[in-house]
């Protein structure tokens, strides 16, 4: 995604813009340390590329950029739930607009505050009276932080997951490791040998991952280590090629150069009581 291409909207410092891609608006970021696009529909990290260096954050080609439907690529934001386990499948906050709360910036970066709040519509979802901030930090490391408070009188379960996407040169040569002895497939617990490589489709939960988990990409002769907190879990996922296939908003070969790795809570295990809040993050850095 070429940011700087983007139709200004309005300028909102020397760092900051919004502007307008397809049917949706974005916050862009171009800082000396990284540029950055996040999508107010869905709280949505599109792109994000340190100085100098590719692209962290895989985005699909044929995404649908309309403002409908959840977006293909980038850090979805699954909230407050993970998965198929009601509906809309994780969650509403994906396909929810949020609001521009706050932008702040110096020469070391930008910060980015985004907010979403109950309304009739989420309520008639979800009946509970919450606030939800996605914190942005763009600089030479991505930082990304989702903060759920709850601003009723009764207590609340959550979950939820930051599903990144991450852009890789060849998901064959790929290793993700530092993930645990244990993982769930399809409901069931199997061992593990704390890393994985990639010739299958892979849609796996590790329940003991480290709190940085690694991925080794000597196609773009680089690693990504993705640094994870406020979870209880770290989604691996890769479609593989019958399932890039059979997704519209997938090329056929989408597959090869994209593996997602998710900070998440993947079982709504969290419980905010009244005026109690929660922070799931993750943070990217490209060594």
């Amino acid at each position: 995604m070429d940011v700087k291409q983007l139709p200004t909207l309005a300028v909102l410092s020397d760092y900051v813009t919004v502007c307008e891609l397809d049917g949706i608006k974005v916050v862009r970021v171009i800082h000396p340390k990284a540029t950055a696009t996040i999508s107010l529909f869905g709280a949505h990290v599109l792109s994000f590329q340190p100085t100098g260096k590719k692209d962290t954050i895989w985005m699909s080609e044929n995404a649908d950029f309309g403002g409908s439907k959840a977006i293909r690529g980038g850090i979805p934001v699954c909230w407050p739930w993970f998965g198929k386990v009601a509906e809309p499948s994780h969650g509403f906050a994906r396909t929810s607009e949020w609001t521009l709360n706050e932008h702040r910036e110096n020469d070391e970066g930008v910060i980015i505050s985004l907010t979403l709040q109950d309304s009739a519509e989420t309520r008639a979802i979800w009946p509970h009276a919450f606030k939800a901030e996605l914190l942005v930090e763009v600089t030479d490391t991505l930082d990304v932080k989702l903060v759920s408070t709850n601003t009723g009188d009764t207590p609340f379960q959550l979950g939820g997951a930051l599903h990144t996407y991450l852009n890789i040169g060849d998901i064959t040569t790929t290793t993700v490791s530092s993930l645990g002895n244990e993982y769930i497939e399809g409901g069931v617990r199997k061992p593990s040998a704390g890393n994985t490589t990639f010739d299958q489709e892979v849609d796996r939960i590790y329940p003991h991952a480290d709190e940085t988990v690694v991925v080794d990409d000597p196609a773009l002769q680089r690693r990504l280590n993705v640094i994870n907190g406020g979870n209880n879990g770290v989604v691996v996922w890769n479609p593989w090629k019958a399932l890039s296939i059979s997704m519209g908003d997938m090329a056929d070969n989408s597959y090869e150069t994209m593996v997602c790795v998710e900070s998440a809570v993947h079982d709504r295990s969290v419980t905010l009581n009244a005026g109690e809040t929660h922070t799931l993050s993750t943070k990217i850095v490209s060594c």
